[in-house]
């Protein structure tokens, strides 16, 4: 049997996220403790007590989800044997590239930091948003954005088949909607986001990204992680830096990425961090494929009596 690991991005935090996890196992401590020191600040104490509305800002949301991805790896050690490959979704991909030892844990977490701080101002520079469209093929939501006269609209993420996300300028998006609904998607909904991701929109964000990633070590990766921007596995530092940064303004290839990895040979996957997100979606892009999710102490304790 062969493993990939799978990392959540934005909108799996939540209020209390690895709090138990850190009271009851000493690994995931030192990683919170690792993080509050070079953050300079208490993320840990946001993780466990909120605010909401502060944990669920970009910049905080970025680090926070990175924390509990690795504080769940360093739990979960040797006991799952050793990955094939791993894949992380937006900013998950960090996790994956600090799963393979391109990077450490620190520079990672000071990228994500940035990350989340140079969006939300690309997001205030140039206001956007994204919206999901439930119930239409890719191409169909590709002639969406396509029709979309008012501003930009692309997409945004593949999650899986039938579920897309669109993301651009306000009128933009707006104007997808009623196109989408037109076109008799089930559902075509609006977002709560601070900006549009992963469309044109983020290119400041990019650049001031790229700055950044050019003074930091990458490693080439232990395993394949594989890029959200080309849906291929990455086996090069030099290459994960470049597309960490094209990722940016480029969409999330989702489930192409976990098409490639079960075509790979891969037969059990494993998403690593808070809540279950990817796990839901592997019920649509994984088919016949087991899955599972470890996170808090209790996600643990079932993997070990499996």
């Amino acid at each position: 049997m062969t493993l990939a690991l799978l990392f959540p991005g934005q909108g799996s935090q939540y209020v209390g996220m690895a709090s138990a996890l850190v009271d009851e196992e000493p690994a995931a401590a030192a990683v919170f403790a690792e993080a509050d020191s070079v953050l300079g600040f208490a993320l840990s104490s946001l993780m466990h007590h909120g605010p909401e509305d502060h944990l669920t800002a970009t910049q905080n949301a970025q680090p926070a989800l990175l924390c509990h991805s690795v504080a769940a790896l360093r739990v979960l050690g040797e006991r799952a044997g050793r990955p094939s490959c791993a894949a992380g979704h937006s900013l998950g991909e960090f996790s994956a590239y600090v799963a393979a030892e391109t990077l450490t844990f620190a520079d990672a977490l000071r990228a994500v930091r940035l990350r989340g701080e140079l969006m939300f101002e690309a997001g205030q520079s140039r206001p956007g948003t994204m919206a999901a469209i439930l119930g239409l093929d890719d191409e169909a939501v590709r002639g969406v954005c396509a029709r979309v006269t008012q501003g930009v609209c692309v997409p945004a993420n593949f999650n899986s088949p039938g579920q897309v996300v669109v993301s651009g300028d306000l009128s933009g998006v707006e104007e997808a909607i009623e196109h989408a609904r037109k076109a008799g998607a089930k559902r075509a909904v609006g977002l709560n986001v601070s900006g549009a991701f992963h469309s044109p929109l983020m290119e400041p964000a990019a650049a001031g990204l790229r700055d950044f990633l050019d003074d930091i070590h990458f490693a080439d990766p232990t395993f394949p992680v594989i890029s959200n921007v080309t849906a291929q596995p990455v086996t090069t530092g030099a290459r994960a830096r470049e597309l960490l940064v094209r990722q940016l303004t480029s969409p999330v290839r989702w489930a192409e990425s976990v098409a490639a990895i079960q075509a790979s040979g891969v037969d059990r996957f494993m998403e690593v961090g808070p809540g279950k997100v990817l796990s839901g979606l592997n019920r649509r892009n994984a088919k016949g494929s087991r899955c599972i999710a470890v996170g808090e102490p209790a996600d643990f304790k079932g993997l070990e009596e499996a």
